[in-house]
């Protein structure tokens, strides 16, 4: 059954994703991280890949525009220009470049990257901020061509410059803005179209704008140490989990 025109997507199915989307938003802002990935790989189990990362990339965007507009008085601006450089230049050469590494090994890169950023924060201080967010735009966009959910790969950086739980939220949510822009604009050059999806995309941003709402609420009433501590668990959780999945594979 196509519901609302969504091609094989009936409407426990629908429902399922949007409230996913809502789940996977609040998460987001509460943990600082993980509610792209989480989302992406309950999509993965339904949807087809071809439609994949488009569609999910659609929802971030709307995400993280909700996300952006809420707690905008939060966001570190100085960090969005070279950002926003940097995710142009990895978008037009993801847009362009077949990647011949094997899935397991980008897994591996990714997974030993978060763990060593995450448990020694100074390395993702190292250089003029400036010249660090133009490097992080750069990768973040043109491994998001390919995954999809890179707020992981950007989110130890954020966290070793912000220096509150909200700026850190916001912020992120304002670089992932772009990063999902330049990863649009690429899609079409690639030639995805997934017009069919509009319905769901509507409702599954609708839900994740609350979801964001509702994460801020609770982010304003926990304590930064909570905070830093569940983001550095889940920053671990997810590293290790790549590493596993690499090793799988790569035995495989």
């Amino acid at each position: 059954m196509d519901f609302l025109g969504t091609p094989d997507v009936g409407p426990l199915l629908f429902l399922g994703l949007t409230l996913a989307s809502f789940v996977t938003a609040f998460i987001g802002v509460f943990t600082g991280t993980a509610g792209g990935l989480i989302l992406l790989g309950l999509m993965a189990m339904v949807m087809p890949p071809a439609a994949l990362l488009p569609v999910h990339t659609v929802v971030q965007l709307g995400s993280g525009v909700t996300r952006t507009i809420l707690m905008w008085r939060f966001v570190m601006r100085a960090t969005l220009p070279p950002f926003i450089v940097g995710a142009a230049l990895g978008a037009a050469a993801g847009a362009k470049i077949f990647i011949a590494l094997p899935v397991w090994s980008l897994q591996t890169i990714l997974g030993l990257f978060i763990l060593v950023v995450t448990w020694l924060p100074q390395l993702g201080r190292i250089g003029a901020e400036r010249g660090r967010f133009v490097a992080l735009g750069f990768v973040a966009t043109f491994v998001g061509i390919f995954v999809s959910a890179t707020g992981t790969l950007v989110t130890p950086f954020v966290a070793s410059a912000a220096p509150d739980r909200r700026n850190h939220a916001a912020t992120l949510g304002a670089l992932m803005v772009f990063v999902h822009i330049a990863k649009m604009a690429a899609f079409g050059v690639i030639g995805f179209t997934i017009g069919a999806y509009v319905p769901l995309m509507a409702a599954m941003i609708a839900a994740g704008a609350a979801g964001n709402w509702l994460g801020e609420e609770a982010l304003h009433r926990t304590t930064e140490w909570r905070f830093r501590l569940i983001l550095k668990l889940f920053l671990t959780v997810l590293g290790l989990q790549l590493l596993w999945s690499a090793a799988r594979a790569g035995w495989m």
